[in-house]
């Protein structure tokens, strides 16, 4: 019979493995019991002569709503009052899609504003010249 590497599993700088497998190993991490933000996957293999391989894998963790805000950015020089939109989501129960609650409201981009103006200006002179007799 061959012998076959083994491959531990860590999260983070534990010195407890949450794994110790053979190789091939089909595994799946649990980040609920993970708390939100940055972690890093740390497999550790050995094969039968002894020999370690280390890989690590940075990844973040969000299981908690998303958080967006509009109308300050990260490092933004501010001043005076500042109007903000704030909105929070989970991504509620994963078994079913939630409608409601479930998209970032946003304002109104200022180009869109500028096409439609450049548009009902030219919807305008449009019928100008084209239906009035005489112009």
């Amino acid at each position: 019979m061959e012998a076959k590497s083994s491959v531990a599993i860590f999260i983070d700088d534990g010195d407890q493995p949450i794994g110790i497998y053979n190789s091939p190993v089909n595994f799946e991490l649990d980040t609920t019991r993970l708390a939100d933000g940055d972690h890093i996957l740390r497999v550790v293999s050995k094969d039968p002569s002894g020999k370690e391989g280390l890989r690590k894998i940075p990844f973040k963790v969000r299981n908690g709503p998303d958080i967006s805000i509009e109308g300050i950015k990260d490092h933004e020089t501010i001043d005076g009052v500042i109007p903000l939109m704030i909105s929070a989501y989970g991504k509620g129960d994963q078994k079913v899609f939630l409608i409601e609650g479930s998209e970032t409201p946003r304002s109104i981009p200022g180009w869109v504003w500028i096409l439609q103006l450049l548009f009902g200006g030219w919807a305008m002179y449009y019928l100008i010249t084209t239906w009035l007799p005489g112009v």
